[in-house]
């Protein structure tokens, strides 16, 4: 049953996205309807996040996947320990529009003092030890460097769930950043926003509190093999099975819409990352590797670098610069899509391995 929250928020959605046609639920047909269906009924609405992907059916059905079997089906890990999780890698990818949504989820869900300090960037503050480090740990994830000072807190069997979470997240605020608007709440005063965050917090809760079965997603995409570098999901089927089918999807998509040099291009600067990339300016070290690219490559070699590095530098620039090669709404999600996906896959692969070498992982 669709609520009248579900319909108050349809056409407020479609106003967040930018760079590409958002598609309405009334518009919607075939697998985009399906999906979106789906996240009325499991969600409670169907969220800006998720829709922006509405032009590559396959990736959106893709993220909505990850996202409710990693996030929203229930596990070992309880949902206000994931939403610390989300909202803390949302800061740590500096996308505002997720740290809002989830540090609101998170304050519905806790309330009390810790209600808004992930949200606040004020990690240490948060009066309960396990969430404090599960915080920390998931703030530093993406920074080589930062990682190291902050091993996993959590034992083996929650790898698929918490480091799940983080590898959706990863993945969601690099598509964030690009597509949708800065913030979700409306221009207004400091204390007409205090209380709409309220309010937002309250609703938030209720939408955490609905069930999902874990695995209602299995049938939007066709099954795959989980891939080696992935292997953090094995365990619970409905994760394993998502994680599986959304890499094959996104692979499916990078393949279409991504020249093969810039995939290999994207691949070995993942490897070789810093933990603060430059810009495509200056003295990047992209620049003259993007400049041995053919000419015809390049605007989807920056394209795909800044989405996998730096989401939040990508302009309206450089997204026309690679429409302007003849390319329509559905490459600009696939490339995009592929680059973050390689970047979150990374990332849960290095967590993984640190927690795999960690003796004092509990």
């Amino acid at each position: 049953m669709v609520t009248l929250f579900a319909r108050a928020t349809r056409r407020v959605s479609v106003t967040h996205i930018r760079h590409v046609a958002p598609v309405s639920l009334r518009a919607a047909t075939g697998l985009t309807a399906r999906v979106y269906r789906q996240m009325e009924a499991d969600f409670g609405m169907v969220a800006p996040p998720v829709m922006l992907h509405a032009a590559a059916p396959d990736a959106l059905a893709a993220c909505w996947s990850i996202l409710r079997e990693t996030m929203l089906a229930p596990g070992l890990v309880d949902r206000s320990v994931k939403e610390a999780v989300a909202a803390a890698v949302s800061l740590a990818n500096q996308c505002p529009y997720c740290v809002e949504v989830h540090g609101a989820a998170l304050a519905g869900l806790l309330r009390g003092p810790d209600a808004w300090a992930v949200a606040g960037d004020r990690v240490g503050d948060l009066s309960d030890p396990d969430v404090r480090e599960l915080a920390r740990w998931a703030r530093a994830s993406g920074n080589p460097s930062a990682q190291a000072r902050h091993p996993a807190p959590f034992a083996p069997g929650q790898a698929p769930e918490l480091i799940g979470v983080a590898v959706t997240f990863h993945y969601i605020n690099r598509m964030v950043n690009v597509f949708l608007q800065e913030s979700p709440m409306p221009p207004a005063p400091a204390p007409v926003l205090r209380v709409v965050r309220r309010v937002a917090a309250r609703l938030m809760r209720g939408m955490a509190s609905r069930h999902s079965d874990p695995g209602r997603s299995a049938d939007l995409l066709a099954d795959a093999p989980l891939p080696a570098d992935l292997s953090w999901a094995a365990g619970p089927p409905h994760i394993a099975g998502a994680v599986a089918r959304v890499a094959a999807a996104i692979d499916a998509g990078g393949a279409r819409s991504v020249p093969e040099r810039v995939r290999r291009l994207v691949s070995a600067q993942l490897a070789s990352r810093t933990p603060e990339p430059a810009g495509l300016g200056g003295d990047a070290p992209w620049k003259s590797a993007v400049a041995e690219l053919p000419e015809t490559d390049r605007p989807a070699a920056r394209l795909a670098l800044l989405t996998a590095l730096a989401s939040y530098r990508v302009t309206d620039a450089v997204i026309e610069d690679f429409r302007a090669q003849g390319h329509d709404d559905r490459a600009i999600i696939e490339l995009t899509a592929w680059a973050s996906f390689a970047a979150a896959r990374q990332i849960g692969a290095e967590l993984h391995r640190d927690l795999a070498s960690d003796p004092s992982a509990r």
